[in-house]
């Protein structure tokens, strides 16, 4: 028999329910970093365990991504919350430093063990207090990617089960890891199924992300209503582009990731109201807020004199005018692509006309609708 084979390389091995979870390709990605992070010599700095991968060797080990695929691949990691990130883009740089979302601590330098003395191990019953080593906790997040929050949330019913059974055991250890596995497994399975559930091709304003996107977010101490504002960008946004992608709660949930870290980060600001002055300009980060929801920066521009009018002539104070003046902008941007779909809908019947923008309508209009500043 000939020795050619078609598949003459090692195999890459990746969870299907993490790919289902957060994505093919950050799943291969990720668990190929893992297998870097198990057999390299790592840097704990700041709870961390840090590992710089040459950019040629992850060319080499996953030859079907380009630079630009491992770039972005690795920064969609990082804005998911899986990794953390220390080093220039791979397009630019050499090397990829990174760590695991996850806490670990340095382990104490090694002292010269004590001579054993042989004893007889017997099996014992389940101690009430009883715990994990954290040996065992550190083992089940490098080899299964097990969180160790998860992993002690199951301790609980883990000692109540066994001791209701009366049973002892020589290694309650082992027992505990294969219930937390059992437990990850069934959960990623859960969500899995929660992820594949069908969802439309098409996007009307009806749209809403499940149930579990929702608490994802939620989790991830994002406001409800920070939430509930950002579904109409972001059904404006795939209702243009003329189809909705396929793993549509994935996207909107980066997608309001991405827009939590920008805002959050435009908006440190005293604590202390003030009032509009006639020289008031938005922070830099505001129009990256808005780039983010696909609004116009030179529409953003055009709305600030009105804006900056009608706040000082109100002669009220605020704590953020850089949170009135997105919500301003926003929501002039939603009024004007109503108007604009409301052309559209009539141009058949009254001919080619010139669609109304807000441009089109007097400063009296626009600053006497004021449910924007609500």
């Amino acid at each position: 028999m000939s020795n050619s084979s078609l598949i003459p390389e090692r195999q890459l091995v990746f969870s299907p329910g993490l790919a289902a979870t957060i994505g093919l390709e950050e799943a291969i990605l990720l668990q190929h970093l893992q297998e870097c992070l198990e057999h390299g010599t790592t840097e704990v700095r700041n709870g961390h365990a840090w590992l710089s991968v040459a950019r040629e060797a992850l060319e080499r080990n996953l030859p079907f991504f380009t630079r630009e695929d491992l770039q972005r691949v690795s920064r969609a990691l990082a804005d998911k919350g899986v990794i953390l990130i220390e080093s220039p883009p791979l397009t630019r740089g050499g090397e990829l430093v990174f760590a695991l979302n996850q806490p670990v601590e340095a382990r104490p330098a090694k002292t010269a063990p004590e001579p054993a003395v042989p004893t007889r191990r017997s099996a014992a019953p389940l101690p009430v207090h009883w715990a994990p080593g954290e040996d065992l906790l550190q083992l089940l997040a490098l080899n299964h990617n097990i969180p160790r929050q998860f992993a002690l949330d199951q301790l609980e019913d883990f000692i109540f089960y066994w001791r209701e059974r009366g049973e002892t055991s020589h290694a309650w250890e082992n027992k505990f890891r294969q219930h937390v596995i059992t437990c990850w497994r069934r959960e990623q399975q859960h969500q899995a199924e929660a992820f594949q559930s069908p969802e439309p091709t098409t996007l009307d304003n009806t749209w809403r992300p499940s149930a579990d996107a929702m608490e994802i977010m939620t989790r991830a101490e994002i406001p409800r209503d920070f939430i509930e504002e950002a579904i109409p960008e972001f059904v404006l946004y795939w209702r243009e582009r003329g189809a909705a992608p396929k793993e549509l709660n994935s996207k909107f949930i980066q997608h309001i990731r991405l827009q939590w870290a920008r805002f959050s980060e435009s908006l440190r600001h005293s604590t202390a109201p003030s009032r509009m002055t006639d020289d008031w300009q938005p922070a830099a980060d505001v129009f990256d807020i808005l780039s983010l929801s696909h609004i116009d920066a030179d529409f953003a521009r055009s709305l600030l004199p009105e804006f900056i009018v009608y706040w000082r002539d109100s002669n009220q104070v605020k704590t953020s005018w850089n949170s009135k003046f997105l919500q301003h902008v926003k929501y002039h941007w939603a009024k004007r692509h109503q108007l604009d779909r409301a052309d559209d809908s009539h141009e058949g019947d009254q001919g080619a006309r010139k669609r109304r923008s807000t441009r089109d309508r007097s400063l009296h209009e626009d600053l006497t609708d004021t449910s924007w500043g609500a």
